[in-house]
């Protein structure tokens, strides 16, 4: 597997995964999360534009899709129920979703995360039990709850060196 920075060609791709992604979520008993429309395509084309969206390609295909940056994330300032496993410079990432039958890249994906910035941030929706699943396996802790732009709440994960 191999991760490069996405691009305007990489679009149309993008967005059948993120509906892959949607369909799955409501299958899977998490509806709500990214309901019918999220991430809307202005976020993507923006998180393209802004070099912060990454692709994970596996034998010529797109395998997986992620944001990552290493930037303060407003969201995080306010943590309730827990509080973060460190503080200082730490990467996030947002929106990962990996194409139907794909195996092990959206782990791919985080582990190269982690290893560009030894501090990690993720939050995820209450009912989304298999991305809450895989970020226990690679050793994220849960540290709280935070509260999304619109308002609505995630469980924050963190890992850290």
């Amino acid at each position: 597997m191999e991760i490069r920075k996405a691009d305007a060609q990489d679009l149309q791709t993008i967005l059948e995964i993120y509906a892959h992604a949607r369909r799955f979520m409501a299958e899977h008993g998490n509806p709500t999360q990214w309901g019918s429309d999220r991430p809307p395509r202005s976020q993507t084309e923006d998180d393209i534009r802004r070099g912060r969206l990454y692709v994970c390609e596996a034998e010529g295909r797109i395998a997986c899709v992620f944001y990552f940056a290493q930037e303060e994330d407003p969201t995080y300032r306010v943590i309730e129920d827990g509080a973060w496993l460190a503080d200082g410079p730490y990467g996030v990432v947002h929106r990962i979703a990996s194409a139907p039958g794909t195996r092990g890249a959206a782990t791919y994906c985080l582990n190269w995360a982690f290893a560009r910035c030894g501090n990690l941030r993720i939050d995820t929706h209450a009912d989304n039990a298999p991305m809450q699943g895989l970020l226990r396996k690679l050793g994220f802790a849960r540290c709280g709850r935070i509260y999304i732009a619109d308002g609505s709440p995630r469980e924050a994960f963190q890992k850290a060196r």
